[in-house]
């Protein structure tokens, strides 16, 4: 029987739900699936640019674990390319860090400043918020 996965930490999830190929005529080709982790292992290897020890220990999790989640956002990231498919966000084994928001109408995950008093979602502004503590 395997070890149970650790939660990946993650401090953001992304700002997306998906991307698809522009002119893609083909529309009925299966989308990829880019879970969270794997969002963050890219975002802070190549846009934060942290070697993989510096993001193995932001992520709570370890080096070779770190490059595995890397290597597995890589090869997905290509294949959507090469293929021209749509690339979906999925949240997978992450846990996302402090307070966090989620629409019950269009699913967002976000966190808002307390001062903020008018609660709505940032993308749909629909006020079906739910608090998930972390």
């Amino acid at each position: 029987m395997p070890r149970r996965k650790r939660l990946r930490k993650v401090v953001a999830p992304p700002g997306f739900k998906g991307y698809k190929p522009y002119g893609n005529p083909q529309q009925k080709k299966q989308f990829i699936e880019l879970l969270y982790e794997e969002y963050e292992a890219i975002k802070l290897a190549d846009y934060d640019l942290l070697n993989h020890l510096e993001a193995s220990r932001l992520m709570g999790v370890s080096r070779p674990t770190f490059a595995r989640i890397y290597e597995s956002a890589r090869r997905k990231l290509a294949k959507a390319l090469v293929e021209t498919r749509e690339i979906r966000s999925v949240f997978g084994n992450a846990r996302l860090e402090g307070t966090w928001h989620i629409c019950g109408q269009c699913n967002t995950r976000f966190t808002m400043p307390v001062r903020i008093k008018d609660q709505a979602c940032p993308l749909c502004r629909s006020v079906q918020i739910e608090i998930i503590k972390i």
